[in-house]
């Protein structure tokens, strides 16, 4: 038996991917294998319409991204409609190509905040893994212009082999740059990353101590730095609630407007995604096939049906559960009470073992495919 309307939660956010365009290669992108093309990318008129329909759904802010959302020509014009619309808009960039030259007047159309990737705590490691040079000297002129326009800065930085023990650096980082809060985000290895696990997967230890290392840092930056990480799923006894639980807290729009319950859900086959271009926003939230899927408790195994955390991990990724037991439907094998923990665990530190070479992304399918020493 589904949820009734009534029992079905407002979101309180939303990630706009704006575009599927960006200038870095990242061995670890979020977006789905096959991209979106420029010339299916919704226009201004329908994303002003979108924003509209969020704000009286009941979202309160919006993350303006992509790809890099700056690659927009409209992304000043875009900005104006969340502030229209009453939602706090957060400006997922890269700080690459013309991204500062924008914020002038991203911040005068209404923009509240500005979140900056970095790949790493100075040039060599960061344009590395970004796969462009000067990638780093770029960002952290993009970040003293956020500075000095006063607008609150957030680091996000993925975590993986490359740079997983540079965590003081990167906090060091952050300090220098303004930021108020370090989002150190664990490698989540479905999509694009998935094909990179064995070039990107950690070892445990490495883990343990980058762990420490944020747990003393928070204790001692308290009022000065917020930093947010949780133990990467692999190495965890607990899966994540993703994303809140599905459809609960929060909605995803690609660049052609299909509307995705989390950034991987079209890895899974089965489902299918509406689009704002033939339904409301509201619609979608509320009676989609594919939002009420997973969407609270009725649909779990029995496992998690009786399980005290129903309600705190929400059966935990459903990717993630697809891609390591290869059905959507089970408890995320991430959790140590499926007995399948061992599996994860053993598979994540034979990757972590692994000298594989990074692949990295290009837009339109290409990849290069290099080593460190290529640097």
């Amino acid at each position: 038996m589904g949820m009734s309307q009534a029992s079905i939660p407002a979101p309180m956010g939303m990630l706009a991917e704006l575009t599927h365009r960006c200038p870095l290669l990242c061995p670890y992108c979020s977006n789905p294998l096959e991209l979106d093309r420029r010339s299916a990318e919704l226009d201004t008129k329908t994303w002003a319409r979108v924003f509209q329909e969020a704000a009286k759904l009941g979202v309160l802010q919006v993350h303006l991204s992509g790809g890099e959302p700056t690659a927009r020509q409209d992304i000043v014009e875009l900005v104006a409609h969340c502030a229209a619309a009453g939602l706090y808009s957060n400006l997922i960039t890269a700080g690459v190509g013309k991204a500062a030259d924008k914020l002038d007047a991203l911040e005068e159309a209404g923009l509240d905040h500005v979140q900056l990737s970095v790949q790493g705590p100075e040039s060599g490691i960061n344009d590395f893994v970004a796969g462009l040079k000067g990638a780093f000297e770029a960002k952290q002129k993009t970040a003293a212009k956020v500075a000095a326009l006063g607008l609150p800065l957030t680091l996000n930085a993925v975590v993986h082999r490359y740079n997983i023990d540079k965590i003081e650096e990167l906090i060091a980082l952050a300090l220098r740059l303004g930021a108020r809060r370090l989002e150190v985000a664990h490698a989540q290895y479905y999509g694009w990353a998935l094909k990179n696990r064995s070039a990107l997967m950690p070892k445990r230890a490495q883990v343990m101590r980058a762990m420490e290392t944020v747990e003393t840092a928070r204790a001692r930056l308290k009022g000065q730095l917020v930093i947010d990480a949780v133990v990467p799923d692999y190495y965890a006894r607990f899966p994540k609630p993703c994303m809140g639980g599905w459809g609960r807290r929060s909605l995803n729009v690609t660049p052609s407007g299909k509307v995705l319950p989390c950034h991987a859900a079209e890895t899974i086959p089965h489902l299918t995604f509406e689009n704002v271009l033939d339904k409301s926003l509201s619609e979608i939230w509320y009676e989609s096939a594919a939002f009420n899927a997973y969407r609270g408790t009725d649909w779990m195994p029995d496992l998690c049906k009786v399980c005290d955390r129903r309600e705190v991990d929400w059966g935990g990724c459903r990717c993630q559960a697809l891609a390591l037991a290869g059905d959507a439907g089970e408890t995320d094998p991430v959790c140590h009470r499926t007995g399948r923990h061992h599996e994860i665990l053993e598979l994540a530190e034979s990757a972590a073992e692994e000298a594989a070479e990074i692949i990295y992304r290009g837009y339109g399918g290409s990849t290069q495919t290099l080593s460190r020493a290529d640097s």
